[in-house]
């Protein structure tokens, strides 16, 4: 009896190779053997940037904070330390979006931090002499 090789399944997986790998250069878009390895590797750097892209969104929105924060004359770590102190608990995607779009809130936002650093210093302080 002959050999079963099960050929159209193997086609078709070749084929579905093939089709993610249209459009690379070379021999990566026309042969199996090297169209493997550079889908392989695509899957691998899409499957790491979706990760990254995260990290760069959070940069993206610390930096539009940063430069909100000092046009208020407030530091970006102040601020945070400041709502940190007045239990306010936005993420910095709504914090940046309230930057952008908000400007009446985000002040109320930095006015609020900056009285939750000041009486945090004010207790420090009072903590501190009766140490003493």
């Amino acid at each position: 009896m002959a050999r079963a090789t099960n050929s159209p399944a193997s086609r078709k997986r070749r084929k579905k190779v093939l089709k993610y790998a249209k459009g690379y250069f070379g021999n990566k878009s026309k042969l199996f053997r090297y169209a493997k390895e550079a889908v392989q590797h695509a899957w691998q750097y899409a499957y790491a940037a979706r990760r990254k892209k995260k990290g760069d969104r959070r940069s993206l929105w610390i930096v539009r904070l940063n430069a909100a924060c000092r046009n208020a004359g407030i530091t970006y770590s102040r601020f945070i330390e400041g709502l940190a102190a007045a239990k306010i608990e936005l993420d910095r995607k709504v914090l940046s979006d309230l930057a952008i779009h908000d400007e009446v809130a985000f002040n109320g936002l930095i006015k609020q931090a900056r009285h939750a650093l000041a009486e945090k210093a004010e207790a420090l302080k009072t903590a501190a002499t009766n140490k003493a």
